[in-house]
């Protein structure tokens, strides 16, 4: 579980029960994303590594050398597809460091992450008997890849061996070739270990300092307050009880001085996906840095809260429809140019404008409603909840 302050879920109230998915309302982020194709799941994961034109490791060169003497083969290679090529991490007998993707055997291993590819013939196989490689140097006529997964399991390369003449595997050799490539995603894994380390270190240091500052607040303010206006120990933003509590009064304001009211809910997009790519402590410090970005468009007055691990909700008092799109689409575009960590983010915003005699529980469904349609789109844009809903 990457978040150990995930909010209070314990309210009876209706709308509290909506916060907490426990009605009709699914919050975000609780299955995979439609919108993230496999290919860009795998580049993104890939690119996360830093490891493609890096030079040369004994680890690597060490599992290469081992296929080609198991499978008894003059070439084996650990080779990285990219978008526009394959490039080989470790090569033993191939003189090239990379070719085009398009030429790619490993390309295609990919595509099946549980299995080994064997062409026992690429001269019989449609798929590349009109390939450079097999027509030409280095002549191709054997070729067998393990896939080389991630520890998400995303196959992002291939342990591999090619043989100049046709033949087949052992059943030997092919479970030697798997457990090789579970060797090579165990290096993968212990990099991405170090890298979450590197991260943790980073988010210890950036939580010290959020809390010396928040000490200095605390200090300044009246015990009886604080205890009265809990917050959310992971952002420092108000949490769903507190959220609650401020919604309603918010609406009996707007009751009794006829003022405008508005309500946005932001999703951080394909959080779960993030999560699980990416690691716990990265997915943490992506919600400290999106709470900050969304406070640092919020005015004095407005009111910012955290509903769950990747929803938030900002109470705009004094905004109605005629300025409700600038508003909401300023909470959006600064998500969107926030500089990437393992790759970009973005927010699906929903907005609705309180009615008279509204409940809580009204403006929030309005609110849900038009978040999940912006989700449904494909995330990264606003939508506004028609008045009639």
């Amino acid at each position: 579980m990457f978040d150990p302050s995930s909010p209070d879920e314990t309210l009876m109230t209706p709308l509290a029960r909506f916060i907490s998915g426990s009605e009709s309302d699914q919050p975000y982020g609780t299955t995979a994303s439609p919108f993230l194709d496999e290919e860009t799941r795998r580049q993104q994961i890939l690119q996360s590594y830093q490891l493609v034109d890096t030079a040369q490791e004994p680890a690597y060169d060490d599992i290469v050398n081992m296929a080609a003497l198991m499978c008894g083969t003059p070439t084996a290679l650990v080779s990285l597809i990219t978008e526009d090529r394959q490039w080989f991490k470790a090569r033993v007998g191939m003189e090239l460091s990379q070719t085009p993707r398009e030429q790619s055997f490993c390309a295609h291993a990919v595509q099946n992450p549980l299995h080994i590819m064997e062409v026992q013939d690429a001269t019989q196989d449609p798929r590349f008997m009109q390939n450079p490689l097999v027509l030409g140097d280095p002549n191709i006529r054997f070729y067998a890849g393990a896939p080389l997964l991630s520890p998400s399991g995303v196959a992002i390369g291939t342990v591999c061996v090619i043989d100049r003449v046709p033949r087949k595997l052992t059943p030997a050799m092919a479970q030697g070739l798997q457990a090789l490539a579970r060797q090579a995603g165990e290096l993968l894994a212990l990099r991405r270990a170090n890298s979450d380390l590197e991260t943790l270190n980073q988010s210890v240091m950036e939580m010290q300092l959020e809390l010396e500052q928040h000490q200095v607040k605390l200090e300044d303010e009246n015990a009886a307050l604080s205890q009265s206006l809990p917050i959310d120990t992971l952002t420092g933003l108000n949490n769903p009880r507190t959220y609650e509590r401020l919604l309603t009064e918010e609406l009996g304001r707007v009751e009794r001085t006829r003022t405008s009211l508005a309500l946005l809910l932001a999703d951080i997009d394909d959080f779960k996906d993030f999560a699980r790519d990416f690691g716990g402590a990265a997915a943490n410090s992506t919600v400290r840095r999106v709470a900050k970005a969304l406070k640092a468009q919020a005015r004095s007055y407005d009111s910012l809260a955290r509903l769950s691990p990747s929803r938030f909700a900002v109470l705009l008092p004094g905004t109605d429809g005629a300025e409700l799109d600038a508003v909401a689409a300023r909470f959006r575009l600064a998500i969107a140019g926030m500089p990437p960590v393992g790759r970009g983010l973005s927010i699906s915003v929903g907005v609705a404008i309180a009615r008279p005699s509204d409940t809580p529980l009204d403006i929030h469904q309005r609110a849900i409603s038009a978040v999940d349609q912006a989700t449904s789109a494909g995330g990264n844009q606003v939508v506004v909840a028609r008045a009639n809903t």
